[in-house]
């Protein structure tokens, strides 16, 4: 069975969510097609950016989740081998988990179990294949589907790259509270990096990225040696700070390698091709170095449906070789706006973990001495960011 669709969003992540409430506040319907069988809540935290609340502004939804989030106001990084606080920044930001779970009616219906498997081009159309053996008809196809994209790999991206360093996370929950201020606090030393965020007054966030080796596969699947891991790397820092480790909780530890689509690919490869573009992790994944998250997916999605929107606004429905043209030139519009804000986030974000959890003698120095306060002012520059607003006129 074929059914016909004018816009088909793969994945019902942050990115394929606000292309969708985006292109719903532009009077334009699409259908949303989710392989698990129900939205999920995933991870521990998302740090909320400036440059993302503007784009949850754009879509009409940041004043209702404003009151949900607690703000941080700084961040402190402090080496670990000299016991020194090496740079300290003020700003606003949000500290929170965050859900964009709008109800159907708020961004056109949401298909849930439906896997793309392939895709085909038929004409101007794209034959979207589930593992259900449906298969839809795309008019214009969005791949929002993660880090191991079925769109990306149509586009001719190649699978993200490892990077040689993975991550360890965690939550911690304390009954009466804790007595961290509310900012991000980071320590470097000794080839790893670790950090804090607290999320609210009882719950706190933490990571800890370190250089990957033959240890990992012992770790995968036993928490125990990952928090043992992490207790013995931590160097000289504070013991409320080691608590964090101590006190969690062994289901709440998560071991997962770092990718990242390398930079070059993204300045030679196909954001879109035709009436298909990729946005999210499917398009630009990065190392967690800059503390964005989906924040990126985010903008993603406002310039998607601004670009589609001018589009299709005036005539919604897609018949003719002529608003074919108009699509195809939208979805370069939108590749042409993002395709060097992903370039530099993605580059950035390698290169400020590369010098924070540096083991060298030289670059260590320079990074507690010289770079510190550089390296944190990065994490600012790149969330001053302004996706611009939603309207299509």
């Amino acid at each position: 069975m074929e059914a016909v669709e004018d816009i088909v969003i793969v994945g019902a992540g942050i990115a394929g969510l606000t292309t969708a409430l985006g292109l719903h506040r532009l009077g334009i319907r699409s259908l949303v097609l989710e392989s698990f069988d129900g939205l999920r809540t995933t991870g521990f935290a998302f740090t909320t950016w400036t440059n993302a609340w503007r784009a949850l502004d754009a879509v009409g939804i940041g004043e209702s989740l404003r009151p949900r989030h607690n703000q941080l106001f700084g961040v402190q990084t402090v080496s670990t081998i000299s016991r020194i606080s090496t740079a300290e920044r003020q700003f606003n930001a949000t500290g929170k988990r965050l859900s964009i779970c709008p109800k159907p009616n708020q961004t056109g219906p949401i298909r849930y179990s439906s896997k793309v498997v392939s895709i085909e081009e038929s004409s101007h159309l794209k034959l979207v294949h589930l593992a259900d053996g449906s298969i839809l008809k795309a008019k214009v196809l969005i791949g929002c589907d993660r880090v191991n994209s079925a769109v990306a790999k149509w586009l001719g991206f190649r699978k993200p790259a490892f990077v040689g360093r993975s991550a360890i996370r965690g939550c911690v929950y304390y009954d009466h509270g804790h007595s961290f201020e509310p900012k991000l606090l980071q320590f470097f030393g000794e080839g790893v990096r670790f950090g804090f965020i607290p999320c609210d007054d009882k719950t706190i966030y933490w990571f800890f990225t370190f250089s990957s080796s033959s240890k990992n596969g012992e770790m995968e699947d036993s928490p125990d040696k990952m928090k043992q891991f992490v207790l013995g790397k931590l160097g000289e820092i504070p013991d409320n700070v080691r608590a964090i480790i101590q006190k969690t909780e062994l289901d709440n530890f998560t071991l997962s390698p770092l990718r990242f689509r390398p930079p070059w690919e993204i300045l030679r490869g196909n954001i879109s091709k035709n009436n298909v573009c990729v946005a999210g992790d499917a398009f630009h994944p990065m190392t967690p170095d800059l503390g964005q998250g989906g924040c990126p997916a985010l903008e993603d999605g406002i310039v998607l449906a601004r670009c589609l929107g001018k589009a299709l606004r005036d005539n919604q429905s897609i018949k003719s070789e002529e608003e074919y043209k108009r699509i195809e030139m939208g979805l370069q519009r939108y590749a042409k706006e993002r395709r060097w804000r992903a370039f530099e986030l993605i580059s950035t974000a390698y290169m400020v973990g590369y010098i924070q959890q540096s083991n060298g003698k030289v670059l260590t120095f320079l990074r507690d001495r010289v770079l510190a306060s550089f390296l944190a002012g990065k994490l600012l520059k790149m969330a001053s960011f302004d996706c611009g607003k939603l309207s299509a006129s």
